[in-house]
């Protein structure tokens, strides 16, 4: 039995996979992965995700450089969740945030956070 074989893959063949910054521990983005996407991770050391919207694997920072180092891989205590420790260079978000979490609640609506925490 594989290692893969552990993950809880969903009625799609993909695992959710939250990345958070090896050395902080900052949250910096969740997407998916499916079975070749997650071997692949681990076989060439990088973030390596499945892009559900092209449909087709994803290695991060592919076209935008900000490519992720992958230190460590987790699977969660239901089998349904990954996390990947990553060495982040540049941004891990499409917008050129840092990180893809920079909205907050509060009184019911959305506070733009900045990335020491502050909010606008």
């Amino acid at each position: 039995m594989s290692w893969l074989d552990e993950v809880k893959w969903n009625e799609k063949g993909l695992v959710a996979v939250v990345t958070v910054e090896a050395e902080t521990g900052e949250l910096l983005m969740q997407a998916w992965a499916n079975r070749e996407a997650l071997q692949a991770a681990v076989d060439e050391g990088r973030g390596i995700y499945w892009s559900r919207s092209r449909r087709c694997i994803w290695r991060k920072g592919e076209e935008s450089g900000h490519v992720q180092k992958l230190v460590d891989v987790y699977l969660d205590c239901d089998g349904d969740t990954v996390c990947y420790r990553v060495e982040q260079t540049g941004a891990a978000c499409h917008t050129g945030r840092r990180s893809c979490f920079f909205r907050k609640l509060d009184n019911d609506s959305w506070r733009l956070v900045e990335p020491n925490g502050d909010e606008n």
